[in-house]
């Protein structure tokens, strides 16, 4: 639990859309058990390679019309020109949603390297741009507090952070990290630049499945411990990686509240069941249930 000295967050949530029947069910459960920690928005991400845009549209409409939360749709570059993400943007505004997390993406499957759709934007900064030009959305963007993949040092990464802000963007998600001193570092580095740094929301993952959050660390650049390794290489002989991650994530989260940090965004993975143990740990208390969702 959090102490008298420290303020209880905001939170936010991640979903991503479902493909399957069943994965929809999951959704809308893992909807049901969040919703009552009022989170100030939750986002629903695109596929790499944009391959799940008409879900995500589909997710994030209905959503925005069911649910009574505030709906942040994920938008990226990938696989579609400049008109045609206008457009989508359009098409959410006209459905009621506001809010647009804008991301460069994921290139497509098979592919090494970001390439830009033939008169589609070539980077996230132009995207950004063009989306605050409509003065329709609060817009949320990527950051990297260990370093994008493709970035050349920590500093490349602050710099184009910079750049995103100066676009237009109004806040930055991060990408998920192990230790709190991964987002302080990046956080100090920011405020060296000039940087709001009330305006980064450092993103938290929930250890469902280690081998699995492994993979995703590996994928996006997040650094592995040593020690975090070892400790769930025990828990899961002794049958205690839940027991494990929760208590891991809620000290991360503990931790990073102690330093000045007043609002967390969670990746969900559409399972609920960790994030909620976590936001109870933090003392976020549900509040209401949703009754509209179907």
């Amino acid at each position: 639990m959090t102490d008298a000295k420290t303020k209880t967050p905001e939170i936010s949530f991640e979903f991503f859309p479902p493909q399957t029947l069943e994965a929809s069910f999951r959704l809308w459960d893992t909807v049901h058990a969040l919703a009552p920690m009022e989170p100030r928005f939750v986002s629903v991400t695109y596929g790499a390679g944009g391959t799940t845009r008409a879900l995500t549209h589909d997710a994030v409409t209905t959503l925005q019309r069911n649910s009574g939360l505030r709906v942040a749709a994920h938008l990226t570059c990938v696989a579609a020109t400049k008109a045609e993400t206008l457009e989508i943007a359009e098409q959410y505004s006209d459905a009621g949603i506001t809010d647009i997390v804008a991301l460069r993406g994921d290139p497509p499957e098979g592919m090494d390297a970001f390439e830009a759709t033939e008169g589609g934007f070539g980077s996230s900064i132009e995207l950004i741009e063009a989306l605050a030009k409509t003065g329709k959305f609060i817009l949320r963007v990527g950051a990297y507090p260990e370093a994008h993949p493709e970035a050349e040092n920590l500093q490349a990464s602050v710099d184009w952070l910079k750049r995103k802000f100066d676009a237009g963007a109004d806040e930055a998600l991060t990408q998920f990290f192990f230790e709190a001193e991964s987002f302080l570092r990046f956080r100090d580095a920011c405020a060296k630049a000039g940087l709001d740094t009330n305006r980064l929301t450092p993103g938290i993952l929930p250890i469902e499945n280690w081998s699995g959050a492994r993979r995703f660390a590996l994928r996006c650049g997040a650094q592995i411990p040593v020690w975090l390794e070892e400790a769930f290489s025990k828990a899961k002989r002794d049958g205690r990686s839940d027991l494990l991650a929760t208590a891991l994530c809620s000290e991360l989260c503990t931790d990073l509240l102690e330093e000045g940090v007043n609002r967390l965004h969670f990746y969900t993975l559409n399972r609920p069941e960790l994030t909620r143990d976590v936001c109870n740990a933090l003392g976020i208390a549900p509040k209401a249930r949703l009754q509209n969702v179907a």
